[in-house]
């Protein structure tokens, strides 16, 4: 809608998960490396946890941009499916066919599809997210994925994603076999005030390096507002460009930005 009167190319504040907007925070860029060091190293189950709008899958699909070819992946985005049901999404991601859609039949087709890949020198990566969404038998059977191994490394890498009740729910007793198995952990924090700044002008430059000024003492509001939370930071940015044009300002002051925080509560 305001695309045109900023001299957009693209909306630079839309919450979707795109990876050509991904921000290399201090948190974010750590997460990235350890992924992709677990990756590389085949070490099995990673975990990824980070609250609500924190950019946990922007940051997945930033990873899977980032592979190589010869790594496979399988990218779970909602897992509330019944067990069978899930390992069916799981092995049709990786782009196999079933014939028979039961757990003994699944299991044998993944496990000659991983065997094959690790022969020719290549990889494969689960990745599940919104993972504080799986119950205790489905946490349990992604564990006994991670059996499948040779003798000197595991065949298929799995990530977990989630929101940090995900951990809690790893510190159950009854979970602790696959907690125990978690090699890589990372928390995803929002951005710290110093970044917001940074955060904001890399989009903008990205959507097209538009004629729009927002003054300094704007951004401590932004940080007040957002907690450094991205998804937040971005709702706030995109009512700040629809209430400028509304208005026909390109200056952004204290003014705008509070205005647009009392609609956004």
């Amino acid at each position: 809608m305001y695309a045109n009167f900023y001299g957009l190319k693209t909306l630079p504040f839309n919450i979707t998960s795109n990876p050509g907007f991904f921000f290399e925070s201090t948190s974010h860029k750590e997460a990235l490396s350890c992924l992709l060091y677990g990756i590389s190293s085949k070490t099995g189950l990673m975990l990824i946890t980070g609250e609500v709008g924190t950019g946990k899958t922007t940051l997945c699909k930033t990873l899977v941009s980032k592979l190589p070819p010869e790594v496979k992946t399988s990218f779970i985005l909602n897992p509330c499916f019944s067990d069978v049901q899930l390992l069916c999404a799981i092995i049709e991601d990786f782009g196999l066919n079933l014939f028979k859609k039961n757990r003994l039949e699944i299991i044998k087709k993944l496990n000659g599809f991983l065997v094959d890949i690790n022969s020719k020198g290549g990889n494969a990566v689960l990745i599940v997210d919104e993972a504080q969404n799986l119950n205790a038998r489905q946490l349990e059977q992604i564990r006994l994925l991670s059996n499948l191994e040779t003798s000197q490394e595991k065949l298929l890498q799995i990530i977990l994603v989630g929101q940090p009740e995900l951990k809690a729910k790893l510190d159950q007793f009854n979970l602790r076999q696959i907690r125990q198995r978690i090699c890589v952990k990372h928390d995803i924090l929002p951005l710290a005030e110093t970044e917001v700044r940074d955060y904001i002008e890399f989009r903008l430059k990205l959507a097209g390096e538009p004629n729009i000024e927002i003054l300094p003492e704007s951004y401590n509001l932004i940080y007040e507002f957002s907690k450094g939370v991205p998804r937040l930071i971005n709702a706030l940015c995109d009512r700040a460009l629809l209430y400028g044009f509304v208005k026909e300002k390109k200056v952004f002051d204290c003014e705008i930005f509070k205005a647009c925080m009392e609609e956004l509560k």
